[in-house]
């Protein structure tokens, strides 16, 4: 684990946390050779959620939904 002092953490804070998380190697900061804190990557990266699969559970079946929307007594057919 790399060691770090305070004076130096302090001032390239944003740098060190960008570097842990990209590399998810935990930084130990240390004050007069003394661990103070240590910068650790999250647990677990957040899962991107894609398009697919987004409407489950969002729909209802109510019906038929195989067979025809109209009697076919309902249809006008034309000879041609």
């Amino acid at each position: 684990m790399e060691e770090m002092a305070i004076s130096k953490f302090k001032a390239r804070c944003l740098a060190v946390l960008e570097r842990v998380r990209k590399t998810r190697q935990p930084v130990l900061i240390t004050r007069f050779g003394k661990p103070v804190a240590e910068v650790v990557p999250p647990s677990t990266p957040p899962a991107e959620k894609g398009w697919i699969g987004s409407l489950e559970n969002t729909g209802r079946i109510q019906g038929d939904i195989v067979g025809p929307v109209v009697d076919r007594e309902d249809w006008k057919i034309q000879n041609a």
